[in-house]
């Protein structure tokens, strides 16, 4: 199975789907987090994070 990397715009509640894929990855650590997992991004600066710890370490 090949993974691709899928391009999201981020909303304030959700986020849209530009390029289907099954990842994007955390602006912070370089982790590739399921799209299904996705739970914590930052819409100002159009980055994902894999967890509250990388959210926090960008502020």
């Amino acid at each position: 199975m090949v993974k691709k990397k899928a391009k999201l715009i981020f909303k304030h509640n959700y986020f849209e789907i530009v390029e289907e894929g099954d990842y994007v990855l955390c602006a912070i650590s370089g982790k590739e987090i399921k799209l299904q997992d996705l739970s914590y991004w930052n819409v100002d600066l159009q980055e994902a994070y894999f967890s509250p710890i990388e959210a926090k370490a960008r502020y």
